[in-house]
């Protein structure tokens, strides 16, 4: 900006020059116009320098040094990071900037280099990205961020911002009872005074559904099984620790969060395992005819229910037939 000042006075002197020069240069007998060449002077000079600030775009009660403003701060990291582009923790600080500029494609970016440096270990990563990605109008609850939302839970199941869109997805998919559980943990967050007073809400709103729900006559009919038997591959065998338990569970294809049932079981093959609605994760929800579901068979190196790098584990798609048929699933892969 000095350097276009100073341009600017050079180019205003230049005019000056222009119409004060022949005003005092003698011609013949007439006297030159000293007064007149100075008020000209004074004139383009001084209002040049009034209308420019009145007519240009430029803000002039800016800081001369906008270091010390948000955008120069978050100028200044982003240049740091061109530099120590594995800092992870710089790139969610970037992500979070950026979203709170209102500058959503640059935070979602941000958020993508901070989840690949995670290899999507990152709650924070995953949920800013499908914030990024929502309120940027990129990607919807039913698409890439409502996937990311579920797989943020996942690794931590009290992110806070993961927990809020999760609940507003659970709710568009009809899965009251979830979005009333994610509701429920946003409140041992401590949110803000007007914030528990809409959760609270939202939560009443549900209860009411559910009590009208409850209320119908249920339909009768047999009771739904996933029968499968599981066999492990001998290419995956010898990662297999020994005594380590075997969890079996079912999720609706495509969707993450909680399972609709889950099994834990001593592991060995091949067997038989049955899931039924007895088996649900929580009460009322679990699977019914008709549905796509995807059923996840893992060995627990760890014995616990938190899938870890190495763990055996194999998937199958299903939909869910009340046949009898016995569904076949492999474990023949490493959980990365």
């Amino acid at each position: 900006m000095t350097t276009f000042l100073i341009l600017a006075a050079l180019l205003a002197l230049g005019a000056a020059a222009l119409v004060t020069v022949p005003l005092v240069r003698r011609r013949g007998d007439a006297r030159p116009a000293t007064l007149t060449a100075i008020l000209c002077a004074v004139f383009v000079l001084a209002g040049g320098a009034a209308l420019y600030p009145l007519w240009s775009t430029w803000s002039w009660e800016r800081p001369i040094d906008d270091a010390s403003t948000p955008e120069g701060m978050v100028g200044r990291l982003a240049r740091r990071l061109e530099k120590q582009p594995d800092d992870l923790n710089g790139w969610l600080l970037l992500g979070r900037s950026y979203a709170q500029m209102g500058q959503y494609p640059l935070s979602a970016k941000a958020y993508r280099r901070a989840d690949r440096l995670a290899n999507g270990r990152s709650a924070d990563a995953l949920a800013g990205l499908g914030e990024a990605l929502v309120l940027g109008e990129q990607s919807d609850l039913t698409g890439e961020a409502g996937r990311l939302f579920e797989k943020a839970l996942e690794i931590e199941p009290r992110s806070i911002k993961a927990l809020f869109y999760g609940a507003v997805a659970a709710l568009d998919r009809g899965e009251s009872e979830l979005a009333r559980g994610r509701f429920q943990l946003l409140l041992t967050g401590n949110p803000t005074p007007e914030v528990r007073r809409l959760i609270e809400q939202q939560i009443q709103a549900i209860d009411v559904e559910l009590q009208q729900r409850a209320s119908q006559p249920a339909a009768s009919g047999p009771e739904v099984k996933l029968q499968l038997h599981v066999t492990l591959d001998p290419s995956v065998a010898g990662k297999a620790v020994p005594g380590a338990p075997l969890f079996v569970s079912v999720r609706l294809a495509g969707q993450g969060g909680p399972p609709l049932a889950a099994r834990r079981l001593e592991a060995k093959f091949p067997q038989d395992v049955d899931l039924s609605t007895g088996d649900a994760m929580i009460a009322g929800r679990t699977f019914t005819a008709g549905q796509e579901v995807e059923i996840t068979a893992r060995v627990a190196n760890g014995g616990s229910a938190a899938p870890r790098a190495g763990d055996p584990v194999g998937t199958v798609r299903y939909r869910v037939a009340a046949d009898g048929k016995r569904v076949p699933l492999t474990i023949d892969k490493l959980t990365p």
